[in-house]
C-alpha cells in the first residue's frame, strides 16, 4: 500500500472512532450527573478523542491502549459507591453489581483484563528478573504489598474488606498494567522525543547555567489556572455554599469578625436557631472554633466574596510550594511537584470549600521557606516572617501549629555545621516571635471562656460530652461517640488509632492524586525502590511525624475532603511522588524502558483531570451532605421580605442550609430562618415575632429535593392556629 493509501486508511479509522465519540457526547449531553450512563458516555467521548489523535499521526497500537485504558478506569469508578453522604468510599463488588450500567463497566473490566494479561503473560518473567535484579526481589514485594494494602479500607466485616482488597489491589494492578502497556507501545524514538519535550518543559535545559530560585512565568500562570479550577468548583459545584457543619461555624464567625464582634447578641429563642458547633450563652452566642481561619475569611465577607478565599490561598499555595521545592531540589523537580499539585484532587476540593486546611498549608509553607533561608544565611529577620507563619498556623489549628514547629526548629539545629551561632540566633527569633504571636489566642480563650488557657473548642465539648472526651491521647473516655461508624470504637487506643491510619492512607491513595493505579505508585517506588537523598529523608519524616501525632486524635477527620487532618503531607507527599517520578525515568535503565515513567505519569494525570475530578465533584460534592443554596432562590421567587421562614426538617442540612442566610442582627427587616422544633418553639416563634408573616417551608430531606414552601405567608395568628405544620 502506498504512503497516501495507508493516510487514507488511518484517516478512515479516526474518522470511525471520532463518529462514535460524537455518539457518547450526545449521551453526555443527554445525561445528568444522577444518571450513571453518563460517567460511561463521558469515558467513551475522551476514549474516542484521544484514540482518534493517535490514530491520525500514525500510532495506532497507543491510540487503542489509550482508549482501553480510559474506559477501565472509567469502568472502575463507576463500581466506586461515594456518593454526597457521610461515607466512606467502598466498591460495589462485581458479583454483587445489581444495576445496567455497573454491569457494563464489569463487563470492560472484563475485557480489559483479557487483553492486558494476554500483552503481560511473556513479559512478565523478564520484567520480574529486571527488577528484582535492580532493586531486590523482597522490595518489589514489599511495594506491590503496600499498594494493595491501601487500595481499599477497612469494613466491620472481614470477609468483605478482605474480598474488597482483591478487587481494588487488582483494579490499580490492571490499570497500571494498561497505561504502562499505552505507553510502551510507543515507538522507542517517539517516546525518548515525547519525554525529552516534557523535560524542556519542566524546565530541563541541558548545558545552561540554572537560574536562582524565583516566582517565574512559569509559576505563576499555574497559581493563576489553579485559582481559576478553584473558583469555578467553588461556584458551579460548591455554590458559593458550606456544606460542612464546620464550615456554617466558620462563616459565621467571620460574618461577625468582619463587624468587628467577638460574639453575636442571644438569639431570642435559642431553640430555633440552634446550630452544631454554636455556644449559646444567657447574653450572646458565637462559634467555638479557633479564630485564625474565620478571621481570614472575614476578609472575604468584607469584600462580599467568602467564597473566593480559598482558591487565592491555594494560588499562594502553589508559588510557596514551588519556591521551597526548587530550593530543597532543582528547578525541574519544583516544577513536576507543581504539576502533580495543580492536578491533585485533594488540593483543587478544598481550594473550593469553606475549611480552614488551606491557611493550614499556606503558613506551613511560609514558615518552611522562611526556615530554609535561615539555614543558608541565618537572617533574623526570616525568623521573624517564619515565626509569624507559625502564630498564624497555631490560631488557626493549634496542633497542627505545635507539630510544624517542632519539625522546623529541628530542622534548623539539623543543618550543616557552618553558621551555627546564626542558625540558634534564628531559631530563638523563630520560636519568640511564634509564642508571641500565638499568645493572642489567651485574651480571645478569656474573653470567651473567662480562662486565657480554656479554648472555646474544649469548653464547648466539655459542656456538651464528658471532660476530655475531645483531648489527645488514649483512654476509655475519648472520643465524643456521636458518629457511629466515622468512630470505629468506644474511647481512643493504640488499635483505633491503626484503624484510623488505614482510613487516612486509604483516603490519601484516592484522593492525592485520583489516579486509577492509586496515588502511591511513584512515592512508594521512590522509599521502597529508589535512594533516598537527604532531603527526602527529612520530608518522609514530615510525612511521618504528622500521620503519628494525629495517631493520638480518637478521630480520623471523617471523609470529607479525604485525609483532611493529615493535609500538611500533600506538598512533601507530592514532592516526594515526583522525586520517583524522576528517579524512576533516569534509573529504569535500556532504550524501551528509559524517559517512560514520566509518560505513564503523564497519562494518569490526564485520566484524572478528565475523568476522577469530574466525576468526584459531581458525584460527592455537589449537594454534599445534603446541603444547597435553594432557600435563596425561594426568597427571591415568593418574595419572602421581612418575615418568618419557619424551616422543617433536620437540623442539618435542613435548617443549616437556611440558617446561614440569617442576618447576625435577628431583628432585622429580612426572611428570619427558624428551625421548627415542635409545638412549643412555634408559638414562641410567633409571639416573638408576631407582626411578621410566617412561611412554612420543607427542608430538602422532606421535600425529596430542594426547599418547598408549605404554606404562607400566614399571619401570625393563623400560624398560631395552624394545624397544617408536621
Amino acid at each position: 500500500m502506498t504512503d497516501t493509501g495507508r493516510l487514507d486508511a488511518r484517516k478512515q479509522s479516526a474518522l470511525g472512532v471520532w463518529l462514535v465519540t460524537l455518539v457518547g457526547v450526545v449521551a453526555l449531553l443527554a445525561g445528568t450527573a444522577g444518571v450513571p450512563w453518563t460517567l460511561l458516555a463521558g469515558a467513551g467521548a475522551v476514549a474516542g478523542v484521544t484514540t482518534g489523535l493517535l490514530l491520525w499521526v500514525g500510532l495506532p497500537a497507543a491510540g487503542w491502549w489509550l482508549g482501553l485504558t480510559i474506559l477501565g478506569t472509567a469502568a472502575s469508578l463507576q463500581l466506586a459507591d461515594a456518593g454526597p453522604r457521610v461515607w466512606y468510599q467502598h466498591l460495589v463488588l462485581p458479583w454483587m453489581v445489581d444495576t445496567d450500567p455497573r454491569r457494563a463497566a464489569v463487563l470492560i473490566l472484563a475485557l480489559q483484563t483479557l487483553i492486558v494479561l494476554r500483552f503481560w503473560a511473556p513479559r512478565l518473567g523478564t520484567l520480574w528478573h529486571s527488577l528484582a535484579g535492580r532493586f531486590g526481589g523482597w522490595r518489589i514485594v514489599a511495594l506491590a504489598t503496600f499498594l494493595a494494602l491501601t487500595s481499599a479500607t477497612v469494613s466491620r466485616a472481614v470477609d468483605f474488606y478482605v474480598q474488597e482488597l482483591v478487587v481494588a489491589s487488582g483494579l490499580q494492578a490492571l490499570a497500571l498494567g494498561s497505561i504502562t502497556a499505552t505507553v510502551l507501545s510507543l515507538p522507542a524514538g517517539t517516546s525518548e522525543t515525547i519525554a525529552r519535550q516534557c523535560w524542556r518543559w519542566l524546565g530541563e535545559k541541558p548545558n545552561s547555567p540554572s537560574s536562582p530560585p524565583r516566582v517565574d512565568q512559569w509559576a505563576l500562570g499555574v497559581a493563576l489556572v489553579v485559582v481559576a479550577i478553584c473558583a469555578i468548583l467553588s461556584l458551579a459545584v460548591y455554590q458559593r455554599h458550606p456544606h460542612v457543619p464546620d464550615e456554617v461555624a466558620y462563616l459565621f464567625q467571620a460574618r461577625y469578625f468582619a463587624e468587628g464582634w467577638l460574639a453575636m447578641p442571644a438569639p431570642p429563642i435559642p431553640e430555633a436557631f440552634n446550630l452544631d458547633l454554636m455556644t449559646y450563652e444567657a447574653s450572646r452566642w458565637y462559634s467555638p472554633t479557633p479564630p485564625g481561619w474565620p478571621a481570614v475569611l472575614a476578609i472575604g465577607v468584607f469584600l462580599g466574596a467568602p467564597w473566593l478565599v480559598n482558591p487565592v490561598l491555594a494560588g499562594v499555595c502553589v508559588l510557596l510550594a514551588y519556591l521551597l521545592i526548587w530550593r530543597l531540589y532543582d528547578r525541574v523537580t519544583g516544577r513536576l511537584t507543581l504539576v502533580l499539585l495543580a492536578t491533585s484532587p485533594w488540593f483543587l476540593f478544598l481550594g473550593m470549600s469553606f475549611m480552614t486546611h488551606m491557611l493550614s498549608l499556606a503558613c506551613a509553607l511560609g514558615a518552611a521557606l522562611a526556615v530554609w533561608h535561615i539555614r543558608q544565611q541565618g537572617s533574623l529577620w526570616w525568623g521573624v516572617a517564619g515565626g509569624l507563619g507559625l502564630a498564624m498556623l497555631g490560631i488557626n489549628r493549634p496542633l497542627e501549629g505545635l507539630v510544624v514547629s517542632g519539625l522546623l526548629g529541628v530542622w534548623i539545629l539539623g543543618g550543616p555545621s557552618r553558621r551555627w551561632t546564626a542558625r540558634v540566633a534564628g531559631l530563638a527569633v523563630l520560636g519568640f516571635t511564634a509564642m508571641a504571636g500565638g499568645s493572642l489566642t489567651l485574651p480571645y480563650n478569656r474573653a470567651l471562656t473567662g480562662d486565657p488557657t480554656t479554648f472555646p473548642i474544649m469548653a464547648y465539648t466539655d459542656s456538651l460530652y464528658d471532660s476530655g472526651t475531645n483531648a489527645l491521647g488514649f483512654g476509655a473516655d475519648r472520643g465524643l461517640g456521636l458518629f457511629g461508624g466515622l468512630d470505629p470504637l468506644p474511647g481512643h487506643s493504640p488499635f483505633e488509632a491503626v484503624i484510623n491510619t488505614n482510613i487516612n492512607l486509604f483516603a490519601v491513595n484516592v484522593e492525592l492524586l485520583g489516579w486509577a493505579t492509586g496515588s502511591f505508585v511513584f512515592i512508594g517506588a521512590l522509599v521502597l525502590l529508589g535512594r533516598l537523598r537527604r532531603e527526602d529523608r527529612w520530608l518522609v519524616i514530615a510525612i511521618a511525624t504528622v500521620i503519628g501525632v494525629h495517631g493520638l486524635y480518637w478521630f480520623s477527620g471523617g471523609p470529607d475532603f479525604g485525609a483532611r487532618y493529615w493535609f500538611l503531607i500533600l506538598v512533601p507527599a507530592l514532592a516526594i511522588a515526583a522525586r520517583g517520578i524522576i528517579v524512576l525515568s533516569s534509573r529504569s535503565g535500556g532504550r524501551e524502558w528509559h524517559g517512560r515513567p514520566l509518560l505513564v505519569a503523564a497519562g494518569l494525570i490526564g485520566m484524572s483531570v478528565t475523568l476522577f475530578i469530574p466525576w468526584r465533584a459531581l458525584d460527592k460534592y455537589f449537594h454534599y451532605r445534603g446541603m444547597r443554596p435553594d432557600i435563596r432562590k425561594l426568597a427571591k421567587t415568593h418574595e419572602f421580605g421581612p418575615s418568618v421562614v419557619l424551616i422543617l426538617g433536620e437540623r442539618h442540612p435542613d435548617y443549616a442550609s437556611a440558617a446561614v442566610y440569617n442576618p447576625l442582627d435577628l431583628t432585622a427587616r429580612e426572611p428570619i430562618y427558624t428551625w421548627d422544633r415542635g409545638p412549643e418553639t412555634r408559638q414562641a416563634v410567633a409571639e416573638v415575632y408576631r407582626d411578621r408573616p410566617v412561611w412554612i417551608v420543607n427542608g430538602p430531606t422532606r421535600s425529596g429535593g430542594g426547599y418547598q414552601v408549605v404554606a404562607g405567608p400566614l399571619t401570625p395568628a393563623e400560624f398560631a392556629e395552624s394545624s397544617g405544620v408536621p
